[in-house]
């Protein structure tokens, strides 16, 4: 019996392993199957280059085996396995890690073709965090090795003494803690190896039965993936019984050699009620699972995507629970999301209505990301899509198909927010826009104003509120209409009698079927937005705003309130506060009716009065 004390420096880094370095206990499964794992890599590499193993038909597979009497858990692989030389430099040296010291042995500056997850040495010591025995049986590859038995309770040092007759490989005894009991219980630990080594390509049995059936279908070539395969994938990682909408397989070679499949599900689970929904995407290193819903991979925008993401090299921390360059994850973050921006670009070019049914269920997130992530601002704009005046209900038209029928002395791409189509085609504001043949985006949803104001310009144009935009209309008076004096009178006029209610009053060039219409090209919010701001208890909402007030000098309202004003000036001046009242109406800013209706029900009331009798009774 060979007896090795830990130096003081390696015991209290052992210390730290045991108690601080991991955040869950559980994480000793994955490190020491991932141990395992790199293991049979090494020994499939040396059969590949034709050098000569001991039991060169052992099988290749990982066993683990609980006993909840014995409150035991064992690992067993039949790969490399160690000499007693490797035990001594692999298990009594920490953060030695054999699988570097593999390849450096390898001497060449080509990485050759292996999968090792291993990096850092520290993982099998992670055993020590539930186990209070750790004891090692192994057998190199090597015919002319004997088999070494390594014991050790972690508080001092170790012994390793001959274990002849073991066969080719490790085997791993954890006596556990007494209060780790949940680690020998069957169904407790194959939840854990399914969820962190699921995808490792060795099988892997528990107590005899095998767990990782399905395959790492990203590290296959797309040629050989059947639809039925991809979906068959998504319902398992997805726990989602439809197919997707859309699915991203890709592979990257910088900033980092990544394997990547994404999905996007049938549904958008935010707008069925069930709240905030989490990104769902997993990062591994080489199949074993690093961070379950990984962080920083995506923007926030981009929470509904499910899938995996994997890289051979990622600069993990010392734990392999997060990476140690954050500049290196905001890259892998870019190339991600300017990949499947790209995709959705695409999609929507060949794919016209699968693009329709992704945007449908979507296209908050898309606008989401347009009002908060700037980098990406420009090209989310392009996946944008909107009613327009020169289509038909119901059709939906780029950004950038809008530019291509724009006519030549068009400037601006003109947008109005309305409730819905009909609302938008009978507005105030779009009838300038009708009379001189300008196109119209109409915006039903609220977070659309947001969206525009964020992305402000499309394609060198800027993008124009309806109600901000100077057009004016070229046309003659018509017959009947008020004079330029008469106008300015009658402004001045309404002006003295709405007070401070707006800011101006003057003719409008604008408007045609309209007698009145209120703008202010600098600071109107409308009533989505105001609803917004107030709801996120934004300062100065609340604050009573004034317009500019423009009349329509032909409209019959607007002649005969001119006449009234001199021969009835208290039922025009009631007309005025209902003009105004009615604008704001239009402009879907009026946010409490009561004194308008009052009003109204006074001037019906006159309206309907019974005419005066014959002889003045």
């Amino acid at each position: 019996m060979e007896k090795h004390q830990f130096q003081a420096e390696i015991q209290q880094l052992l210390n730290i392993v045991i108690h601080s370095l991991y955040t869950d206990k559980e994480i000793f499964v994955r490190e020491l199957v991932s141990n395992a794992s790199d293991a049979l890599e090494k020994l499939r590499f040396l059969q590949s280059s034709g050098q000569s193993i001991h039991q060169p038909d052992l099988a290749s597979k990982i066993t683990v085996e609980t006993d909840d009497k014995a409150n035991t858990v064992t690992i067993t692989d039949t790969g490399i396995g160690m000499s007693n030389t490797e035990l001594v430099e692999n298990l009594g040296t920490i953060a030695h890690s054999g699988s570097k010291a593999f390849l450096k042995q390898l001497g060449t500056e080509k990485k050759p073709d292996l999968n090792l997850i291993g990096q850092f040495g520290v993982g099998f010591y992670s055993a020590f965090m539930v186990a209070n025995k750790v004891e090692v049986f192994t057998r190199s590859s090597r015919a002319d090795e004997n088999g070494w038995h390594w014991i050790s309770d972690g508080a001092g040092g170790y012994e390793i003494e001959p274990a002849p007759d073991l066969p080719r490989g490790t085997k791993i005894l954890l006596n556990l803690k007494p209060e780790e009991t949940n680690f020998a219980k069957p169904a407790f630990l194959e939840q854990i190896i399914r969820r962190y080594s699921n995808f490792v390509p060795f099988p892997i049995e528990l107590n005899g039965k095998l767990l990782n059936t399905v395959q790492a279908i990203w590290t296959r070539s797309k040629n050989q993936i059947t639809d039925a395969e991809y979906n068959e994938y998504f319902h398992y990682i997805g726990h989602d019984e439809q197919d997707p909408i859309l699915r991203l397989h890709f592979t990257a070679d910088a900033p980092l050699a990544i394997q990547s499949l994404l999905y996007v599900p049938a549904k958008n689970l935010e707008s069925t009620g069930f709240g905030r929904t989490e990104s769902e995407v997993n990062l591994y290193c080489r199949k074993v699972l690093i961070q379950p819903r990984a962080k920083g991979l995506f923007p926030e925008w981009l929470r509904f995507l499910k899938g995996v993401v994997d890289s051979e090299d990622l600069p993990l921390n010392i734990s392999r629970e997060t990476m140690q360059d954050t500049s290196l994850m905001q890259k892998l973050n870019k190339v991600l999301t300017g990949k499947f921006i790209k995709f959705l670009d695409e999609t929507a070019e060949k794919s016209a209505d699968t693009y329709a049914k992704f945007y449908d269920e979507y296209n908050r997130f898309i606008k989401e990301g347009i009002a908060n992530d700037y980098s990406h601002r420009d090209s989310l704009g392009k996946l944008l899509r909107y009613e327009s005046s020169s289509l038909k209900a119901g059709e939906k038209t780029s950004l950038a198909d809008y530019v291509k029928r724009m006519t030549t002395d068009q400037k601006e791409l003109y947008y109005l927010l309305t409730p819905s189509r009909e609302a938008a085609e009978s507005s105030p504001y779009y009838e300038v826009f009708r009379a001189r043949n300008f196109e119209v985006l109409f915006l039903f949803d609220p977070w659309d104003e947001f969206v525009m104001e964020s992305l402000r310009a499309f394609d060198g144009k800027d993008l124009k509120a309806a109600e901000k935009a100077e057009l004016e209309i070229e046309s003659k008076p018509s017959e009947g209409s008020l004079t330029d004096e008469q106008a300015t009178q009658l402004a001045a006029w309404l002006k003295d009698t709405l007070g401070d209610k707006v800011t101006a009053v003057r003719a409008s060039k604008r408007l045609i079927d309209s007698p009145a219409v209120i703008v202010d090209k600098d600071q109107m919010l409308t009533a989505s937005m105001r609803r917004m701001l107030k709801a996120m208890k934004q300062p100065g909402v609340d604050s009573p705003q004034s317009y500019d007030l423009e009349i329509n000098p032909s409209h019959s309202i607007i002649t005969r309130l001119d006449k009234t004003r001199e021969s009835n000036p208290g039922l025009a001046a009631q007309v005025a506060e209902q003009l105004l009242d009615n604008a704001r109406v239009a402009a879907g800013i009026l946010e409490d009716p009561r004194s308008m209706l009052k009003r109204l029900n006074e001037l019906l009331d006159k309206v309907l009065a019974p005419a005066p009798t014959p002889g003045g009774n």
